[in-house]
């Protein structure tokens, strides 16, 4: 393996590492990815690296939240064959993500092109700011709502949020916890039902990129390093999915608005 070579999987894995530490927290995985390619000279990493990387990450997020998954796979099962009230709280928690979801879906759909090609880091900078006013807005914020306190006008809020944030600089895992909290939900059903709603919209993106990766021309030539990428991004999304799950739950969520600040100040500055 020549330098260059290796300098290049090398700068794969900073990527992956960026998009896996971020893709859980509050501050733009899709934002700090360009921020970080154009500080390694990589330029844009291209749909068939965001579909590995967002596999990645899916698959470190189904693996924590495996068992609310099968519970609630399971529960919405037999409340469609018995109708008994004990598993009706969880079908309608799943109601409720395919409702979230739709937004996005539509949007992701009709606009994913229109969004990628109007980009620039002035436009990062500005979403993060944006980020980082939203958080500070609902820093104090104590929600009641738990999973069976919802309602369809609250799913359907939340998924507008994650449709707001296909624009790169505006989180994900931000927009729809901040909805999911400024609807009355506690951070603990916040965090649950944001990341159920990344499993089918990721998901979804996953199926509709996966011909665009079998035709990719240079696959052969990439696969090293982007399974370096995948690799690293799998387990720093496990890892900082873990810890963001203890920052929710210490209340904490505001030490993100000084770093959304901190970071638009700087691409400002020097972008």
């Amino acid at each position: 393996m020549g330098e260059s070579e290796f300098i290049y999987i090398l700068k794969m894995i900073i990527i992956g590492i960026v998009q896996g530490f971020t893709e859980p927290i509050p501050v733009s995985s899709s934002g700090h990815v360009m921020i970080a390619s154009e500080i390694l000279g990589l330029g844009e990493q291209g749909f068939t690296f965001a579909i590995l990387t967002n596999t990645a990450s899916l698959l470190a997020i189904v693996f924590i939240y495996r068992q609310d998954i099968g519970r609630l796979i399971m529960n919405t099962i037999n409340y469609l064959k018995t109708r008994e009230q004990r598993f009706k709280s969880d079908f309608l928690f799943a109601c409720y993500i395919v409702i979230g979801t739709i937004p996005a879906g539509v949007l992701g759909f009709l606009l994913s092109d229109y969004i990628a090609e109007n980009v620039s880091m002035t436009t990062i900078a500005l979403m993060l700011f944006i980020t980082g006013i939203a958080l500070w807005l609902i820093r104090n914020m104590k929600g009641y709502k738990e999973d069976r306190d919802l309602t369809m006008k609250d799913a359907f809020i939340v998924g507008l949020g994650q449709a707001v944030a296909l624009t790169p600089g505006i989180s994900r895992s931000g927009a729809t916890i901040i909805s999911s909290i400024a609807v009355g939900m506690k951070q603990e059903t916040a965090l649950r039902f944001s990341f159920m709603l990344y499993i089918p919209v990721s998901l979804g993106g996953v199926i509709l990129g996966f011909s665009d990766f079998m035709n990719e021309s240079n696959k052969a030539d990439l696969a090293v390093p982007y399974l370096a990428a995948f690799i690293a991004t799998l387990f720093m999304t496990y890892f900082a999915m873990r810890w963001f799950m203890g920052i929710m739950k210490n209340g904490k969520l505001v030490y993100f608005t000084y770093y959304c600040f901190i970071v638009g100040a700087l691409l400002l500055i020097f972008f």
